[in-house]
Formats: structure tokens, C-alpha cells, sequence
């Protein structure tokens, strides 16, 4: 089961096949058309609006159509990221492994901790690893003290293809965020790090609830 907040600002417990829908609903009405804007000036998708009006069944969306844009703009980012990342052969996900190697430098990192820090599953931590130490980017080498355990770190050849890269990120983000002020983008992560720190705290709740038995 999954809890979500209601549009009464209740607590709602969902059980698997409410979560399956809710879960189709919330993909679906990402990926509205034409954008249109309220009379505070401020933009909404029609369509997305309209399909969660139904699905709120009279209740406010708000928080609904937050969460669809949230989803939006984290897909059209990760496009741009996507398409210039792949087209110098390497996932938007082994970018973030390279930048998170080359910040620890010599020190690297356990691949249990790089798949933590990432926010992946172990077995993604490696693939990546895999792949990037097929084109040359990262090491894999013995953890000091244990020699057991394994340290992937970036080489040369890694930091050299970041900073090739560095350029077009650079512009296509100057592009993707056309038109945004400085405050604006501050708010902008300040936002968007604030429902990172709630989920959080979520997974912690829950993980804590699921970990009591009842007396």
C-alpha cells in the first residue's frame, strides 16, 4: 500500500490496485499539449487539469497538478540531459557517476555508497561502473585496509571527458532555463529540495511504521 495526501490535506491509504491507478493517472497527465495561463498570469496544463478534476472528484488539485508538473519538468530536463550526455556515449546516469567520482577525486568510493548517494540500486552502481570503466573514465580499485571490498575512482581520461562536456551543458541549460532570474532559480531549488527533504522524511516514517510490530 501507498499513502498520499488527499485534496482535503487528509493522509490517504491506498491498497495495491488504488495505487496502481493512481500511479497510471499521475503518468498519463504529465504529458499534456498547449499550456495555457490563469488569471494571475501563472501557466497550467488544460489537460492535465481537466484529468485530475475528474480523478479528484470535485475535491482541489493543487497539490495534484504541483506533483504533474514536478514530474514534467524533471522528464524535460533529463531529455536535454539524455540527448547530450548519449550523444557523446554515455547514459545521463554515468554523467552523474562521473561528476560524483571526480568531486571525491583520489578518495573515490565504495560502489554500495556511490548507489546510496545516487539514489540507485546496487546493481545500477555497477552497470554504470561497468560501463564507464569499459570507456576508459573510472578505475575500479582494491578499498585500502580491505582488499576485499572495491573503490571505483575517475581516471584522467574521466575528468578530461567532463570538461569537453562542460560547454554544451552549460548551453543547453542557459537554454532550458531561458528567461528564469537568478531568484527565481534559487526558489526553483529551494522548491524542489524542499519535496526531496518531505519524501525523505516519508521513507523514514514509513520505514520506522513497517518496522513496528504491535504489542
Amino acid at each position: 500500500m501507498v499513502r498520499v495526501k488527499g485534496s482535503s490535506g487528509r493522509l490517504l491509504i491506498l491498497t495495491e490496485p488504488d495505487r496502481i491507478q493512481y500511479d497510471f493517472i499521475m503518468k498519463d497527465v504529465t504529458n499534456g499539449g498547449g499550456l495555457a495561463r490563469d488569471p494571475d498570469g501563472m501557466i497550467y496544463d488544460p489537460q492535465v487539469r481537466a484529468s485530475l478534476a475528474v480523478f479528484a472528484d470535485g475535491g482541489d488539485t493543487i497539490r495534484l497538478e504541483a506533483a504533474a508538473a514536478a514530474r514534467a519538468a524533471h522528464k524535460a530536463v533529463e531529455r536535454l540531459r539524455a540527448h547530450g550526455s548519449e550523444g557523446r556515449g554515455l547514459s545521463a546516469g554515468a554523467v552523474d557517476v562521473l561528476l560524483r567520482l571526480r568531486t571525491l577525486g583520489e578518495t573515490g568510493m565504495h560502489l554500495g555508497e556511490l548507489a546510496r548517494s545516487a539514489g540507485m540500486t546496487p546493481r545500477n552502481a555497477t552497470g554504470l561502473v561497468d560501463t564507464l570503466e569499459g570507456e576508459g573514465l573510472v578505475r575500479r580499485d582494491p578499498a585500502p585496509g580491505d582488499r576485499r571490498a572495491v573503490v571505483a575512482r575517475i581516471t584522467p581520461a574521466g575528468s578530461a571527458w567532463l570538461d569537453g562536456f562542460r560547454e554544451p551543458t552549460e548551453r543547453a541549460m542557459a537554454a532550458l532555463f531561458h528567461g528564469f532570474t537568478d531568484t527565481e532559480l534559487h526558489q526553483l531549488r529551494h522548491l524542489c529540495l524542499r519535496l526531496v527533504h518531505n519524501q525523505q522524511r516519508i521513507a523514514a516514517h514509513l520505514t520506522d511504521s513497517e518496522g513496528t510490530t504491535p504489542a
